[in-house]
């Protein structure tokens, strides 16, 4: 990009995509992408964390008339930090669930060939790479959807080249958080996915958006995605795939909080009345649309108060709720839970994630869960209690999750993401259950698998918080555990005041921004400038410049159709309009870009272990299991508190350090101890402690040149074996294990000492009768043989070629001795 003068062209910048154009008073600007992050895997797609991006003015400086007021509206643009916590993916639809995703890939080809035209249009490819093969050819077909534009982002910045640009160029973007954990069961990769997507319809900060706006939009609401799968089989269908989704939002009423008066609690005021439960049907019927029944919604605001506050709007959402449920079919209610959280909390005798436990338990068993694979003979032939009164929707492809939990508190921060991890941590035992990778769905606290998902959710839950209220969660799940160190304490205390800081001094600004962004302001010449509006109510609220020339029944307040599909959601049944959001496209099957096996491997570029995406992210066995395991690897063993690899309230400058120690320590197999992790600030002088404790990360445990005592050496040995496999070596080997060893050397030192040009030696060897070694290597002091297999007898290979038979489903006749073998058997077992 970019020209000067007769130079020709220059390159200005490299870019990874297009986050969209912008245009203020002057001139349009394109926003690039220029700096990207891997940050999650989903069968062979990946997704990115935008790092840094570049605006550049389009038109020529010698055609720009200036503005006074342009500069102003790109800072408040900018303020808006793109490389904070905004994600996108080239070929996976971060907008939908993995459920409505492969829900998607089993729509009948013929049916969307001929109701689906080819022209541009705006989607982009879910899977391309998993589409259906031709008959015969070598093309594939893949499916483009349409986003769901609650969630995208940059929808209005692409507004202006959606329909001029092939739609290779749209890239779209959600904002949220994004986190990925490898979950080791003896070796078995399982990898841990969590997926916030924050909408973007009444977006802002937490003072300055509550409640909701008028087309049922709520302040906060954020859809959270946890997915389960096995990474050793990538593809999506032949893999074992599952997920849970929950949302988070504000109280669906007019409500807000006045922040003028610079109390810590603003008086919260109802704005407006709402008899017929207007706002919330819209809302509940966005979410009937996308989630399907039963809605369930768990409120964790306060129910006795001295002073009315909290209360307030749980009386109106039960009354909302009341309303709404008269005219829905008995089986399709919406489902009410309240609960004071913060009053249990203070109870010394009531334990609160023991109460969430329950709540979680009947929430998952009427949700149900999405697993894309039927459920596996060991549950049918060991089913368990629980599995059977599982809900959701059974398919012969699996299950299907129908409704979904909607929690909610004030805020929907802290007291919320506790209850969201309780009830993603029930979720998380059936899904593990579901793939065959546990005998009974349940998860108990203190495990290595139950630390890693804590961590991410304590993530989760700071990211959101962060980008909603301004600082990191007060009170985690440790605080409810009442577990939390004295340490802690103060912790809060400062996230209490950088809150309060944040809504006090930076709100305003950062509402102005993310309007701007949103494309909910526009600038325009004649028009007040966005510093100058009094109040944004009118931009988020459409109805207060102009009445709705049609009025929504306050009976049949759901959207025609929805209800006739439930329990399953209206977006996933297979109908005109849903086929209308979709489009087929043919692809060569070796084209580049659907290409999984170089978009996963990268074989075009240099790379190190190190910086390889899965060695590099959270590993259960290296992070969280004891260095002095032993006996027990599992990662569903109950450890003690001190026992874990990594406390869940560490620091991550700690986190960071470890991987960089990592990667300095090059031959070091096991990760350093918790000792020897130390956080950046302190002192490196008297660490003699630390250095013997990671004495197993050095190339070189002990001096050579001092081996004057054999005797010591071999207990820094043993030592080092002890700190990473967690045994001991016995201190003589038995006789028969030293022979054994003897042998293997003498078949070492006969290799070596092979010579190929004297071959005529070769049948003179002791070894021949044991085992026939034939060289393979062109060198002739490698130590590559070829080994002859044993041969096997004709009656060992008619069984074998049965049993090959048997698998593919061709059984053999039973013979006379077979049955009378059987009637046996049957006789002393049964008779």
């Amino acid at each position: 990009m970019g020209q000067k003068g007769s130079s020709g062209l220059s390159r200005a910048v490299s870019a990874f995509g297009i986050v969209g154009f912008v245009r203020f008073l002057e001139g349009y600007y394109i926003v690039l992408i220029t700096k990207r992050r891997k940050m999650a895997d989903i069968g062979g797609h990946a997704i990115y964390k935008i790092e840094d991006t570049n605006m550049i003015y389009i038109p020529n400086d010698s055609v720009r008339i200036s503005h006074p007021d342009e500069a102003r509206y790109l800072r408040i643009f900018q303020n808006v930090d793109l490389s904070s916590n905004f994600y996108f993916s080239y070929s996976y639809d971060l907008s939908h669930s993995l459920q409505y995703n492969l829900t998607v890939l089993r729509m009948p080809l013929e049916i969307l060939k001929t109701e689906t035209s080819q022209t541009r249009q705006e989607g982009f490819d879910i899977f391309e790479d998993e589409g259906l093969s031709t008959q015969g050819g070598s093309g594939v077909f893949g499916i483009c959807s349409k986003p769901y534009e609650k969630y995208v982002w940059n929808a209005k910045l692409l507004e202006a080249v959606r329909s001029a640009v092939h739609r290779d160029w749209l890239l779209y973007i959600i904002h949220g958080f994004c986190g990925q954990s490898k979950l080791l069961i003896y070796g078995r990769p399982i990898y841990v996915t969590l997926i916030a997507r924050r909408s973007s319809k009444f977006a802002g900060t937490r003072f300055l958006k509550r409640g909701a706006n008028c087309e049922g939009d709520v302040a906060n609401e954020v859809e959270t995605e946890q997915i389960i799968y096995d990474a050793s089989v990538m593809s999506f269908s032949a893999g074992s795939y599952s997920s849970y989704v929950q949302v988070r939002g504000s109280v669906p009423l007019y409500w807000s909080q006045d922040i003028s008066t610079m109390m810590p609690k603003p008086p919260i005021t109802l704005d407006q009345a709402d008899p017929y439960a207007h706002v919330a049907a819209l809302h509940f019927d966005q979410m009937l649309q996308r989630f399907g029944s039963p809605l369930i919604i768990l409120n964790l605001v306060k129910e006795r108060e001295k002073r009315k506050h909290e209360r307030i709007l749980s009386e109106e959402l039960v009354a909302a709720v009341t309303y709404l449920n008269q005219f829905l079919p008995p089986e399709h209610a919406i489902i009410y839970i309240p609960w004071d959280m913060a009053k249990y909390t203070k109870s010394k005798l009531c334990n609160v994630l023991d109460r969430l436990n329950v709540i979680a338990e009947s929430v998952v068993k009427k949700t149900g869960f999405f697993v894309n694979r039927p459920d596996s003979y060991c549950n049918i032939l060991r089913p368990d209690e629980k599995w059977n009164e599982l809900g959701g929707c059974v398919v012969s492809t699996g299950r299907l999750q129908t409704g979904v939990l909607r929690t909610n508190c004030v805020d929907c921060l802290d007291r919320t993401n506790t209850a969201q991890f309780m009830v993603g941590k029930c979720a998380l035992a059936y899904q593990l259950y579901s793939l065959g990778l546990i005998d009974k769905p349940n998860l108990q606290f203190d495990t290595d698998a139950v630390r890693l998902f804590e961590e991410l959710y304590e993530d989760h839950g700071d990211t959101l918080s962060l980008q909603y209220g301004g600082s990191q969660l007060v009170h985690r799940v440790k605080t409810y555990r009442k577990i939390a160190p004295w340490t802690q304490h103060s912790k809060d205390i400062m996230q209490t005041l950088s809150r309060y800081y944040s809504n006090a001094f930076s709100d305003a600004d950062r509402q102005d921004s993310i309007n701007l962004f949103l494309g909910v302001f526009k600038p325009a010449e004649g028009k007040p400038h966005l510093w100058e509006l009094p109040t944004d109510f009118y931009l988020h609220h459409k109805n207060a410049l102009s009445l709705s020339q049609t009025r929504r029944s306050y009976t049949y307040w759901w959207t025609p159709g929805v209800l006739k599909h439930l329990p399953l959601p209206f977006d996933e049944v297979t109908c005109a309009e849903n086929r209308r959001k979709l489009t087929v496209k043919k692809f060569h099957k070796y084209d580049e870009e659907i290409d999984i096996h170089n978009e996963f491997f990268r074989p075009y570029e240099l790379s190190s272990f190190d910086e390889n995406f899965c060695l590099a992210m959270t590993n259960s066995t290296r992070d969280f299991m004891p260095k002095n395991v032993g006996i027990d690897p599992s990662p569903f063993t109950v450890r003690k508190p001190d026992e874990t690899g990594k406390s869940v309230l560490g620091n991550k400058n700690n986190r960071e350090e470890t991987v960089l120690q990592r990667k300095t320590a090059a031959s070091a197999p096991p990760p350093p101890s918790e000792e020897a992790v130390s956080s950046s600030s302190e002192d490196d002088s008297g660490t003699d402690k630390e250095d013997e404790g990671a004495v197993s990360q050095r190339s070189t445990p002990v001096k050579v040149t001092d081996t004057g005592d054999n005797t010591k050496i071999t207990e820094n040995v043993v030592q080092a074996t002890k700190d990473v496999y967690g045994i001991n070596l016995s201190d003589t080997p038995s006789e028969e294990d030293l022979a054994i060893y003897e042998r293997f050397v003498q078949l070492g030192q006969g290799q070596h000492k092979y010579d190929k040009g004297s071959q005529q030696f070769c049948s003179k060897h002791p070894l021949d009768e044991v085992i026939n070694l034939k060289p393979i290597s062109s060198f002739s002091q490698d130590s590559i043989y070829e080994v002859q297999p044993p041969r096997t007898d004709k009656k060992s290979m008619e069984i074998f070629q049965a049993h090959i038979e048997v698998g593919r489903g061709n059984f053999q006749p039973l013979g006379r001795d077979d049955l009378l073998i059987y009637r046996e058997y049957v006789r002393n077992r049964y008779m």
